[in-house]
């Protein structure tokens, strides 16, 4: 297996790399690094933009755990949050917490998200580089694959990824891409652009407040209500350290397949194009200020994560099996999609992102 063209400039990729004994592959070109832990689920841990030397990913305090190394805990609590480090998380077949189907037990948000993926070099050259990733779940019958590339001259990710159910019978699935961003990106503030027609938020939760937007009730994008009747704009997040408060809400009826999420100050930029007859809803997670107590966040979460996902709530499969939302995939049937991640620099509102990664304004 090629571990690399020895290159000091163009698109670069190598996997001679180990973070806490977990295999890596690096792929970069003149102004994007992207890292991906192979045997953390492919997470991609780090998504920088090298012109600002701005990674826009969350990175927890803990720093990268290696899954493989610990003891995993019960299903109902771990293992994701034992070891979420942040960035940015594929995740399937299980979005939410405990789960079960058909006497497989799921923990939050599993399983493909914690277990080692293989992978090969396709492509290592100036002007391109691409890693072909695949793994098989260990409690579902289905087979993951997706392709990761990089051109020269080009601030974008593309990825092209398909799931098969290799099994005798049909197959239920929640199918999400779970995109954080952190700090530095977010301590000025930040605007979210969709192309979204409505905003649920989630009913009351014990022990989730104080809330964003009125629980339970449903908005037109951007606009909404806070608990105590204070017109909000849900497009506008506030700078680090001026407000304190949580939210789990959803963007639906989607016009278009992308969204945006620009720092006006830094004007700087992270755009994604997704199809949205796959990825139907994007879930809107936001932590303000530090806010949540106790194990897993310990006062010392601030994010707001864009997550484009086949099915809501984030309750696990079974809900999404019970409200009509989960996917289901025939047997030998392959679902195939693709996304492309964008860094840009611009302070204006931003009108379309297209799959070749051209980021237009207002």
């Amino acid at each position: 297996m090629s571990f690399g063209t020895p290159r000091n400039h163009g698109c670069r990729v190598s996997d001679a790399w180990v973070v806490d004994g977990m295999r890596t592959v690096i792929l970069e070109n003149e102004l994007l690094r992207v890292v991906v832990l192979l045997d953390k689920g492919s997470d991609i841990v780090e998504f920088r933009y090298k012109p600002r030397d701005l990674d826009y990913l969350l990175y927890m305090p803990g720093g990268l755990k290696n899954p493989n190394r610990g003891v995993l805990s019960s299903p109902t609590t771990g293992p994701f949050l034992d070891y979420y480090t942040g960035g940015w998380n594929d995740i399937l077949p299980n979005g939410g917490p405990y789960s079960t189907y058909e006497g497989a037990e799921f923990g939050q948000h599993g399983e493909v998200s914690l277990i080692p993926w293989e992978h090969a070099i396709l492509e290592d050259a100036p002007s391109g580089v691409a890693v072909r990733m695949w793994v098989r779940p260990l409690r579902t019958p289905f087979f993951v694959q997706k392709v990761l590339r990089m051109t020269a001259g080009c601030a974008a990710l593309m990825i092209e990824e398909q799931v098969t159910n290799e099994a005798g019978e049909p197959m239920p699935l929640m199918w999400g891409q779970h995109i954080a961003f952190g700090r530095p990106f977010l301590d000025d503030g930040v605007v979210v652009d969709a192309p979204a027609r409505t905003l649920l938020a989630d009913p009351p939760q014990p022990g989730y407040e104080p809330r964003l937007y009125r629980p339970g009730e449903r908005f037109d994008w951007p606009h909404a209500t806070s608990p105590d009747g204070t017109p909000v704009d849900a497009s506008q997040l506030p700078p680090f350290g001026t407000l304190k408060a949580q939210e789990m809400a959803y963007l639906t009826g989607l016009t278009a397949g992308w969204y945006a999420v620009t720092n006006r100050k830094q004007r700087l930029g992270f755009a994604l194009n997704f199809d949205p007859a796959v990825y139907r809803y994007i879930w809107y997670w936001q932590q303000h200020g530090e806010v949540a107590r106790g194990y897993p966040w310990w006062s010392r979460l601030h994010t707001v994560a864009l997550e484009p996902w086949t099915s809501y709530p984030t309750g696990g499969l079974q809900e999404a099996i019970a409200n009509g939302t989960a996917l289901w995939l025939e047997p030998a049937a392959t679902l195939k999609t693709s996304f492309t991640a964008v860094a840009f620099e611009c302070d204006g509102h931003v009108t379309s992102v297209s799959a070749g990664g051209e980021v237009k304004f207002a």
